[in-house]
């Protein structure tokens, strides 16, 4: 995946501003390029979960029915930028990135691919 060192800042800025509890997101791709970063609204208001609002999710869908790649982003305000296990019982998805930005200590974006109960990690190429 590529995406611009904005796309990857806002993300960023995102989780910080949200902070201590998760944000979420999601973002538009082509080609496995980022081309556009929506932040959304954590309907749990909490640290240690995140619920897509709904207005977003049916924005998502819209994108992977229009034969965009869908990324979706989340925090982890406090940990590592791995998937709990939660959010493997979560992601839904399986052609859809899960991005995860911890701002456990250096504030940082990990990428995972996540189908049946299986993580693998995808490579984040930031321009």
């Amino acid at each position: 995946m590529q995406m611009s060192k904005g796309e990857w800042d806002a993300m960023i800025a995102h989780a910080s501003e949200e902070a201590p509890n998760e944000c979420c997101g999601y973002l538009r791709l082509s080609d496995s390029r980022v081309e556009e970063v929506f932040r959304a609204t954590n309907e749990r208001k909490s640290p240690y979960g995140y619920q897509l609002d709904s207005k977003a999710l049916l924005a998502a869908n819209e994108l992977d029915d229009e034969g965009h790649g869908v990324g979706i982003y989340h925090s982890h305000p406090r940990s590592a930028a791995e998937p709990s296990q939660t959010d493997i019982n979560l992601a839904t998805y399986p052609n859809w990135t899960y991005l995860i930005v911890s701002l456990a200590g250096e504030p940082h974006v990990r990428a995972w691919r996540i189908a049946d109960g299986k993580v693998e990690e995808e490579q984040i190429d930031v321009a």
